[in-house]
């Protein structure tokens, strides 16, 4: 079809002219399925059944052809991937009878880079394709999680692709739409190629009506963008602008609509990428730029040609032999790839259908918090810090400088009656490889024996000794009452939230557990920890919520005296209310000695011995309960509170600043600035500032510093309105 802008002659059946970018006019059939958005497509739900044979489990993932779904092919009992097509893509009957022919095509490849596909299916106007399902994820999501690969990882998925593709040039068939989202990395670490279901044959009719743009702008080689023939060294451009975006971090070209990124393929010229990535060596940046040719007789002519190419590379960077295979590689040991002992246990995904697990979501990656830090040998992340990334995309390697692990583990769950199915991914944060990864489909009365299996399998794949006596510490149960545990769990969650309401209900949660089980010792400490920050915050008078708090935790203590949170929160009645600083020292050195990692126990001990006029040693420990607690607003204002001690005033105002800009609502943190403002140099004003802020959040413990700072102002009693602040 001619241009009527450029005069260009495009093959039939093209929108836009391959030269110009002009659209051409309207075709008589139907755009590519792979360019066309359509309508959305109503999403199936958990149990939903096709065909009287394949149950819906969870939805994996969706493009321009349509919805992928786990299910269960319950005729051989197996789980299998399924594509549901999209409507517009099924109601074309030309399309579907090509999808038919180059399936049987597909289904030729048998090799362990590739993944099987099965069959095409109908069932009542639905149409749906089945395949291999590849537990893991897609190297798209890979390499958003991990950001830019490293340069072994990059060559060794690299590799496994080419092995792939030689196999299926070598049976005549192109995959054509190769991109990361088509690349899986399994559990064991190995890369299949997926969905050869656009795949054509090199010899033989085109199945594929001519002239059609065929693959993903991003990755679309210029052949396919003017509608030309398209062969081997096709998938071999595909993949150059793979390798690029896994060492660089980026594809070579980007743009604002696919439409521009296609044409950028055809007539501009990539950046080289050693020019974004100095640690690129020279050899691959060779090997990627002749890859991406913009003539086909430029590139490598063959799969193995390429391949060649990728073992001279590893085998040339620093004198190296050969890398192993990714699948090989995966089973190297936590050293081996420099990941030292230390991990952040992130809070688990709630995928349950109702989306009402999240208490359960972050109990389970609390308690496997606390099961960790009785490892010696093992830096665990704090809840707090690790709890900051909930809902949040960001990068493994950030999540790893910030809280300065080198390992996370992350997860999800899906409860539903009965039933529970917990995943879990141990990674390593400096190249991205799934260290461990693991499903359990069990029953919610077997989550204690889950947590344990987590917990133990972190230990190993970690390879941190355990010392006589700490697995029992890791394992022990504190309850064998499922309800109580759950209840518990709920407590914590409101608990964490440090609301007024939130609270209230924490403590409605902790009573039930307690009735469910009276001699279950942690809900006795968490409600003992709702009436100690009531106290502390002046929400309730401190006589009665200290009180009532050692009556709790002297119940605990009846119970087990070897909890480590018993002792700080011990520690921090009898400093708070009873002022007894020598004895609240000696119950945090407990609650340290108990738990090495307990940063509640660092942080009170920080406070006592600051007040006790030890500011030297207070300020160590300030500065554990930081590292232990790095995206802590309340430790960086308690490190900031030892340094006004210390008389370096300037220094604690701008920590306190940094702690109230993390957490701008939180009463405390007000109140705490509002009095380092009275400190000299005083800054009354400022003071005020804060102090009423503090104050209208409903924090009683303002007020005093509120009549100083008024005072020091030199505003007179009927001026400030102290009159109407209430009694405490």
């Amino acid at each position: 079809m001619k241009c009527r802008k450029c005069g260009f002659a495009n093959p039939p059946g093209l929108l836009y002219c391959g030269n110009c970018g002009t659209r051409l006019a309207a075709p008589d059939r139907p755009a590519s399925p792979t360019l066309t958005l359509g309508q959305p497509q109503e999403p199936l739900g958990r149990g939903s059944l096709l065909a009287d044979r394949f149950e819906v489990l969870e939805e994996i993932g969706s493009g321009g052809m349509g919805t992928v779904y786990r299910v269960l092919d319950k005729k051989i009992n197996e789980d299998v991937a399924l594509k549901l097509l999209r409507p517009e893509v099924a109601a074309d009957k030309s399309i579907i009878e090509r999808f038919k022919n180059e399936l049987k095509i597909a289904r030729r490849i048998t090799h362990k880079n590739v993944c099987r596909m099965h069959d095409i299916h109908e069932d009542a106007g639905t149409i749906f394709i089945t395949m291999e399902y590849v537990p893991g994820e897609d190297l798209k999501s890979l390499m958003r999680r991990a950001g830019r690969l490293s340069i072994d990882k990059a060559l060794a998925v690299a590799k496994e692709v080419v092995e792939g593709l030689s196999e299926a040039h070598r049976l005549g068939i192109v995959h054509r739409d190769l991109k990361p989202q088509n690349i899986m990395i399994d559990r064991r670490g190995s890369a299949k190629i997926m969905d050869f279901g656009i795949a054509r044959q090199i010899k033989g009719p085109e199945l594929t009506a001519a002239g059609m743009m065929i693959g993903t702008p991003a990755y679309m080689s210029p052949e396919q963008v003017a509608g030309e023939a398209v062969d081997p060294r096709t998938d071999i451009y595909a993949l150059g602008t793979i390798l690029y975006e896994m060492v660089v971090g980026r594809p070579p070209f980007e743009g604002d609509s696919g439409l521009s990124v296609a044409l950028k393929h055809k007539t501009e010229l990539p950046k080289p990428p050693r020019e974004s990535n100095a640690q690129v060596p020279e050899e691959l940046d060779r090997l990627i730029l002749k890859c991406l040719a913009k003539k086909k007789d430029e590139r490598y002519q063959s799969a193995d040609e390429l391949l060649s190419g990728l073992n001279r590379i590893e085998e040339g960077i620093s004198g190296k032999t050969p890398i192993p295979p990714l699948k090989e590689a995966a089973k190297l040991t936590v050293s081996e790839r420099e990941c030292i002992r230390s991990i952040a246990v992130l809070p688990f995904k709630d995928m349950s259908p109702q989306h009402d697990q999240d208490y359960f979501c972050e109990g389970l990656a609390e308690e496997l918090i606390n099961a960790l830090t009785q490892v010696k040998g093992l830096k665990v992340a704090a809840r707090t810090s690790a709890f900051f990334f909930k809902g949040k995309d960001e990068d493994i390697r950030e999540i790893g400088r910030r809280l300065d692990v080198a390992s996370v583990l992350e997860g999800s769950v899906q409860k539903a009656g009965n039933r529970l199915r917990v995943t879990a991914q141990l990674i390593c944060v400096s190249d991205g490889y799934h260290i461990w990864s693991e499903r359990f489909d069990r029953r919610i009365e077997d989550i204690f024996a889950v947590q344990d299996e987590i917990s133990l399998a972190v230990v190993e794949k970690l390879r941190v000794e355990l010392l006589e006596g700490e697995k029992d510490r890791i394992t022990k149960r504190h309850t064998q009452n499922k309800e109580a545990h759950e209840l518990y769990l709920k407590g914590r969650y409101h608990w964490n939230k440090r609301s007024p309401k939130d609270m209230i209900q924490a403590v409605d949660c902790f009573q039930q557990a307690i009735d469910k089980d009276s001699s279950y010792a942690f809900p006795y400490v968490g409600m003992a920890d709702v009436f100690n920050m009531l106290a502390e915050f002046g929400f309730i008078p401190p006589r009665e919520g200290y009180l009532k708090s050692r009556e709790l935790l002297q119940k605990a203590r009846e119970i087990d005296d070897s909890l480590s949170d018993l002792y700080y929160s011990l520690a921090l009645i009898t400093y708070c209310y009873e002022w007894d600083l020598p004895a609240a020292e000696r119950l945090s050195r407990r609650s340290i000695e108990l738990n090495p990692q307990s940063v509640w126990a660092h942080a009170w001990r920080a406070e006592i011995l600051g007040t006790w006029e030890r500011a030297e040693e207070a300020l160590e420990e300030a500065k554990i309960a930081l590292e232990l607690d790095p995206l802590s607003s309340l430790n960086h204002a308690l490190y900031g509170i030892i340094l006004g001690g210390l008389g370096r005033r300037q220094e604690s105002r701008d920590k306190m600043h940094m702690a109230l800009a993390m957490e701008p609502d939180n009463p405390m943190l007000n109140a705490w600035l509002g009095a380092g403002y009275l400190d000299k140099p005083a800054i009354p004003e400022k003071a005020i500032e804060y102090l009423q802020k503090a104050a209208d959040f409903g924090a009683s413990a303002a007020y005093g510093y509120m009549g100083l700072a008024q005072a020091m102002a030199g505003r007179k009693l009927s001026e400030t309105g102290l009159a109407a602040f209430p009694a405490v």
